[in-house]
């Protein structure tokens, strides 16, 4: 009678082994918390008294995928500095047939995301190849530029009083609410698949060495276009959500302040976590609407210090330090974990 030999696995394979449970449950938390996160958003309306703090919501629905959509571009290296311009183009270009052809609501939102995709892609062709600060330089520029001409538009544009008119999607604000939180949800789920995709991965070599990247094959014109395109997109359907829900498009709203007030939410969140444009949107704009109204006037001054503190002690921002955080409680508790089984051997 034969008998069988059992094989034991390899010493690094048996350590893997037993090391995947430990590893793996690590993920689940954290969807768990923003799934649990999502619920409350969704039955958010149920309970708040005022359509003020809606209001507020509202503007953070659509402010968290503006940021998240500069981030998306950001991940290729690029600084850009116009992206208030392509929330404009997006907003003009439904503005403008909604209100002298009195097209629907439903076909303009689209067609200005289509806009500011297609213009943000042809505008970043000549600007692919500039890098760190003088590609910065040029899409300020670029912002610049891109509000002038819709300032002298005429009448078509409405100049620098802004295009009136303009149909609204709903009469109750509740509806705002779940659409531009559905928009949201939907528009993170895109850009998350997209920075951890293949593509994404690709656009992060270029933005560590695009000589390194350009030798192995992966395009750093073509990459950077494409970020450009991508988060021109989103930006250009909120700027065109915004339009509809204010009734109006106004060049002041997509100039140079709107544009670097987005990158302070994403660089107190922190720009090289997926979550920090929520977290920065969250810190900087519902906190204080919602605490702190009496403080408003203060406000920059307050978000000014934030910044200085963040840059000196924080470079990550928010998102960095909770990392930060909970990496070293895991590292202690592992470590507590093998003095335990030290001693017990």
């Amino acid at each position: 009678m034969s008998e069988v030999t059992k094989i034991s696995p390899a010493p690094e394979e048996a350590a893997r082994i037993e090391e995947a449970p430990k590893t793996r449950p690590r993920r689940w938390p954290r969807l768990s918390m923003v799934g649990a996160l999502a619920v409350v958003l969704a039955l958010l309306p149920l309970g708040i008294s005022g359509s003020y703090y809606m209001h507020v919501l509202i503007l953070a629905f659509m402010y968290v995928v503006i940021a998240s959509s500069w981030r998306a571009i950001s991940i290729s290296g690029q600084f850009n500095i116009a992206i208030g311009a392509f929330m404009g183009i997006g907003a003009y270009a439904t503005a403008i047939p909604s209100v002298w052809l009195h097209w629907s609501p439903w076909v303009t939102i689209p067609l200005g995301a289509v806009a500011a995709t297609i213009v943000g892609a042809a505008l970043a062709f000549p600007f692919a190849r500039l890098r760190t600060i003088y590609y910065a330089m040029g899409t300020l520029f670029l912002g610049y530029v891109v509000i002038n001409l819709i300032t002298a538009g005429g009448k078509t544009t409405g100049m620098s009083t802004g295009l009136g008119g303009v149909q609204p999607l709903f009469s109750d604000r509740t509806y705002y609410y779940y659409l531009t939180f559905g928009l949201m949800i939907v528009s993170m789920l895109c850009m998350y698949r997209f920075e951890f995709s293949r593509i994404g991965v690709r656009m992060k070599a270029v933005a560590q060495s695009h000589e390194v990247a350009a030798s192995v094959g992966i395009g750093e014109r073509r990459n950077r276009i494409l970020a450009v395109a991508f988060g021109s997109f989103f930006a250009g359907l909120m700027g065109a959500v915004y339009c509809h829900y204010q009734g109006v498009a106004s060049p002041s709203s997509y100039g140079l302040g709107a544009t670097l007030w987005i990158i302070m939410y994403i660089l107190v969140g922190g720009i090289n976590s997926f979550w920090g444009p929520a977290i920065g949107v969250g810190i900087l704009l519902i906190i204080p609407e919602f605490f702190f109204r009496d403080l408003k006037g203060d406000l920059p001054y307050v978000t000014a210090a934030m910044l200085l503190i963040i840059a000196f002690t924080m470079p990550e921002g928010i998102a960095g330090l909770v990392k930060l955080v909970r990496g070293r409680i895991f590292d202690r508790g592992r470590r507590e974990e093998v003095r335990a089984d030290a001693s017990g051997d």
